[in-house]
């Protein structure tokens, strides 16, 4: 997920008098309003003639969903997926990342508003894997994926809101739910410049939200799909987790060490080799059609400080954020409440808490 709609729209306003990132910020500013104008809302796809009978049944899905984020997790009301767009492409933005060779803190870039951020995202693909090869040919390890959809912050409600999109209107009922809760999530809170926290957030609002969702309004089928899809996910994570915590220990032991160069590159080769070893192991055991494996394939194929730095902000603080939500007794309005409280301590000091929460 990501925030590149907010990022641009209030980047060119700022930029239109004429700063360097004059281009970037008009490029994505262009390809949102594209977006925008090829939605149109829910209700009008649902008596269009013209449209797929399985489209109109997803739309109908979404908006249950949508009805479920309101009424049961205390998500806002407001425009924001009750509007549909087909962007006749697999992915609304491709993000680039990068890290150091040693190093699995990520390049950041900055913005009016959101703050800080760990990606640049791009409405087009080629845009994308050209800034890319412009950072790896400046040293960096770097890694472009696709990302199915991002928050405005609800910045641009008046305007439409964020829509539904073809490149994840036909997840599984439990993964569609999941990324709506997410994105509605960055609209309760966003803290400026900490993307660690605010994907956390979002990503335990999904969970804990998906699961509810599942267990008293999906159907048994439903869930069974979604419990098979969940558990291999989750198995992956854990994986990628042990392997992103040894290259950290590796690099925080022996990159200020200049001699240390080769054992270095040595270190980190055995831990991306393991990696991909237990990968392997994994994968067999899954069975079943392997074309359901390619994006985990491709990642693993593709992974490097980049990609691990990436998926950390979706992972590091989530543990606590569950913590948190138990401590105020599931009560939605109270855990975002108390998460707003954290959103406005300093960086350092709120994810030491979480940290402390999650008893690590």
């Amino acid at each position: 997920m990501g925030l590149a709609g907010v990022v641009t729209i209030l980047g060119l306003a700022v930029c239109l008098t004429g700063c360097a990132n004059l281009g970037y910020y008009w490029q994505s500013a262009t390809g949102h309003l594209s977006l925008m104008s090829a939605s149109r809302p829910v209700d009008v796809w649902l008596v269009d003639p013209g449209a797929p009978e399985r489209l109109k049944a997803r739309l109908a899905l979404s908006q249950r969903i949508r009805s479920f984020a309101v009424a049961e997790l205390k998500l806002p009301d407001n425009a924001s997926y009750r509007s549909y767009a087909d962007l006749k492409r697999t992915a609304a933005v491709w993000n680039v990342v990068a890290a150091p060779e040693f190093s699995l803190t990520l390049k950041t870039w900055c913005f009016p508003v959101t703050g800080c951020v760990g990606y640049h995202g791009y409405f087009d693909e080629n845009k994308a894997r050209a800034e890319a090869a412009q950072l790896a040919a400046d040293g960096l390890e770097v890694s472009v994926y696709p990302v199915p959809a991002y928050s405005t912050l609800g910045w641009l409600n008046w305007a439409g809101g964020d829509p539904l999109l073809n490149t994840f209107i036909n997840y599984p009922e439990g993964e569609l739910a999941r990324l709506i809760f997410h994105e509605l999530a960055h609209q309760v809170v966003y803290a400026s410049g900490d993307t660690t926290f605010n994907e956390s957030f979002a990503t335990a609002v999904e969970r804990l939200g998906g699961a509810r969702w599942l267990s008293t309004q999906a159907t048994e089928a439903a869930r069974r799909e979604y419990a098979d899809y969940d558990a291999r996910r989750a198995q992956f994570r854990r994986l990628a987790q042990s392997t992103r915590r040894q290259l950290a220990q590796v690099y925080g032991d022996h990159a200020s060490v200049a001699q240390d160069r080769n054992r270095l590159a040595d270190l980190k080769k055995q831990a991306f080799d393991g990696f991909r070893q237990e990968y392997a192991r994994l994968r067999d055991s899954w069975g079943g059609d392997p074309a359901r494996f390619r994006s985990y394939d491709r990642w693993v194929n593709e992974a490097n400080n980049a990609s691990f730095g990436a998926q950390a902000a979706y992972d590091d603080l989530v543990p606590g954020f569950e913590a948190l939500f138990t401590r105020e007794l599931g009560s939605w309005p109270r855990f975002y409440d108390a998460v707003k409280r954290l959103a406005s301590l300093p960086k350092e000091q709120r994810h030491k808490l979480l940290k402390e929460m999650a008893g690590a």
